[in-house]
């Protein structure tokens, strides 16, 4: 893949940033849209804009048939079996929250336990705090090895008998560490436990088999991966959803609703409450387009080597601090660092006047920046888009910030 030639088709990346070329290195927290991402959105608000399932005229048909398309692309992305196990959601958040409020809820009782990492976003540790609180489960952290990475030894011993979730983060959005989830996953079966994945920042940078991976829920977002922001989507498997309760209720959702009682839609429609997000969606299977004929394992090769030149050239940088395993074979595109005694925030704003985008901060990851010593930390997120001029370009800020904070004090 030529990524010069894809970052072509990404209009907010041929600009300047006070008075620089912009290089974009903060993909982890969103990615930005090629044209067809964008081209598509307004070919629907342009031409055949309205609701979806419940009109029979001509527009209101052909926006059905690009939203259940979307979902479709979806499916095939991840290799689900069906559509009914492909839920649009807001986002990775909004699907941890559902799958935590609704399965955990039914599932969990005092004495049982849910098993996390120290790892893990905020938005896959607060939801099973409180799904805790709510049943008397007990909350577990899995404990990880010193360069960040997990031990399936550790793995089989803090998932026991007793537990009936665990959910787990594919790639770490501050180490940049692969997870071993489809091993984790198997670990979590054979004592009795489902098995749940955030996906947010593996569907993005390479191929995802649910089915392979034998996960029982895989949440990921449609803004991290080339789509629109508001867009995700949670896969369950089937006779799993088919059990669980909706929590959000009201139009699109119901079946038939008496004076007292209402019925539930079939899978997925049981879980989409209300106007769905039908851009969002649209956009997001254009999006899936875009990769797949790029190619995720194109993807995937290209992150991993820029994450090794980035971790290469900016270790060699004295004084500098990088987080997470050393091993490239075990990242990702992602450098979390600090620079000593440079607060990280310092650092992004030296690199922003050089028009250099990082990411400064804890990264919605309080408990793991706990574990790491570290209040707060820059991070470079890579994506198909970034080159290794790009990187050269953070290396070069990175020193220039070294040098001016020499100089201060």
């Amino acid at each position: 893949m030529n990524s010069a030639e894809i970052r072509q088709l990404f209009p907010i990346l041929n600009q300047e940033v006070n008075g620089k070329p912009l290089v974009y290195l903060d993909s982890g927290a969103t990615s930005q849209k090629p044209v067809q991402v964008i081209e598509a959105l307004d070919k629907y608000y342009r031409e055949y804009n309205s609701n979806v399932h419940r009109g029979v005229h001509t527009l209101g048909t052909k926006a059905t048939d690009a939203f259940e398309g979307a979902r479709e692309k979806a499916r095939k992305f991840i290799n689900a079996k069906s559509t009914q196990e492909i839920i649009f959601m807001r986002g990775t958040t909004t699907a941890l929250n559902l799958v935590a409020h609704s399965f955990g809820t039914a599932n969990l009782r005092e004495g049982d336990e849910i098993v996390i990492t120290p790892m893990e976003h905020h938005s896959n540790i607060i939801p099973w705090q409180q799904a805790a609180k709510r049943t008397g489960a007990t909350l577990k952290y899995m404990p990880l090895q010193e360069d960040g990475t997990i031990s399936l030894d550790d793995a089989r011993k803090t998932i026991t008998k007793n537990t009936k979730i665990v959910s787990v983060v594919h790639i770490s959005n501050v180490l940049g560490v692969v997870n071993p989830v489809k091993e984790i996953a198997k670990i979590a079966h054979e004592n009795g436990a489902v098995m749940v994945v955030d996906g947010a920042q593996s569907a993005p940078h390479m191929k995802v088999d649910v089915q392979d991976l034998d996960c029982d829920f895989f949440a990921f977002s449609g803004h991290k991966m080339c789509g629109p922001t508001g867009i995700g989507v949670l896969y369950g498997k089937k006779d799993l959803l088919e059990n669980m309760e909706p929590i959000e209720f009201g139009g699109e959702m119901i079946d038939f609703v008496h004076d007292f009682e209402s019925t539930w839609k079939e899978l997925p429609w049981k879980f989409e409450a209300g106007t769905p997000i039908i851009a969002g969606a649209i956009g997001l299977g254009a999006a899936i387009d875009f990769l797949q004929e790029i190619g995720m394992d194109n993807i995937d090769a290209h992150d991993r080597r820029l994450g090794a030149y980035a971790l290469d050239k900016m270790s060699r940088i004295e004084g500098m601090k990088i987080y997470g395993s050393t091993d490239p074979a075990k990242r990702t595109g992602i450098v979390t660092f600090n620079i000593n005694d440079v607060h990280p925030h310092d650092v992004a704003t030296v690199l922003d006047a050089e028009g250099v985008a990082v990411r400064a901060g804890h990264h919605c990851a309080q408990v793991l920046m706990r574990w790491l010593k570290a209040s707060a930390t820059a991070r470079a997120s890579m994506y198909l888009y970034n080159t290794e001029e790009d990187v050269d370009r953070l290396v070069d800020g990175l020193v220039k910030t070294k040098e001016y904070f020499s100089d201060v004090f």
